[in-house]
């Protein structure tokens, strides 16, 4: 069984499905509420437990019902949550997210406890790094935390995806120690500073990320870098939520490279796992299983 860790966000969230997103100043009624778990490094480990890893978190949540929920709830689904910590003084992270019919989605956050994670918190957990084949993280969390998960997964030996989302206020400096870079496209371009998903993960790797692979949602993904240069087609459905739909490709290209799968089949695998999440509402209730994954790839 592969070996996931993941060093990232844990959320409540607040899904209202409208007929159409609202224009500023404007109120949208008659939408129906789906109240969920959330987060991105939560939906990412799920993701890769749901896809047949074993998986670890490492966290923060708060000293609250949500924070209680969010952990009885990853439990349930079999993930780690021992690394997962509590913050006494701040609740649990929570965003409010709107969605149209056509599955577009508008996101708030209020990150709460998953600002408090510290390093010496990640730096605590060295027997999961020493553990874990591959370690996720993302930019939900504090970015010092992002780069200690990283220097340390490097120093283990373990193969490190970093999901730059939201892309932080402060310089990505340490793209040195990213195996896999998974930015989406506004994210490369935004991140790489040049026009092109192309010449946005070009500038990437130049910066020191060693394979970039920009998510292009429906039109599947684009990679460049120490892997190559490729590109995998979408998985055509009909959308009804993308939310949650990079944390399912996050998780289970992490799944596929524990498991040493070519980078071919990695990126059909991944894309395949994005797609399904957009079939369904919400995030943690949109992330497929494995056999689901299977029947769409054709395995």
């Amino acid at each position: 069984m592969a070996h996931v860790l993941v060093v990232g966000s844990a959320n409540v969230d607040f899904t209202v499905a409208l007929e159409r997103l609202p224009e500023r100043g404007e109120t949208v009624t008659e939408g129906t509420l789906l109240v969920a778990r959330g987060g991105k490094g939560a939906n990412q480990a799920v993701a890769a437990r749901r896809l047949g890893a074993e998986v670890r978190l490492i966290g923060c949540v708060g000293d609250d019902a949500s924070g209680r929920e969010v952990r009885a709830a990853l439990a349930e689904e079999g993930v780690g949550v021992a690394g997962v910590a509590t913050a006494a003084e701040t609740a649990t992270g929570t965003a409010l997210i709107m969605v149209d019919r056509a599955g577009h989605n508008q996101i708030g956050v209020a990150p709460g406890a998953n600002r408090a994670l510290t390093v010496t918190q990640v730096q605590a957990r060295a027997e999961d790094f020493a553990w874990a084949e591959v370690v996720v993280a993302s930019c939900e969390i504090p970015l010092d935390c992002v780069t200690a998960a990283l220097e340390l997964a490097r120093r283990r030996g373990a193969t490190t995806i970093l999901n730059p989302a939201p892309v932080p206020r402060a310089p990505l400096d340490r793209l040195d120690l990213v195996d896999y870079l998974t930015p989406n496209a506004g994210e490369a371009l935004r991140l790489g500073g040049v026009a092109g998903e192309e010449a946005a993960a070009d500038a990437l790797v130049a910066r020191g990320a060693g394979t970039v692979i920009v998510t292009l949602g429906e039109a599947g993904a684009l990679c460049r870098g120490r892997a190559g240069a490729h590109r995998s087609p979408g998985v055509k459905v009909e959308a009804v939520d993308t939310t949650a739909a990079g944390d399912a490709f996050n998780g289970a290209l992490a799944v596929a490279l524990a498991e040493r799968k070519d980078l071919a089949a990695v990126l059909r695998f991944a894309n395949a796992a994005a797609a399904l999440a957009c079939t369904k509402r919400g995030a943690q209730p949109s992330l497929p299983s494995r056999a689901e994954v299977d029947r769409v790839t054709g395995r």
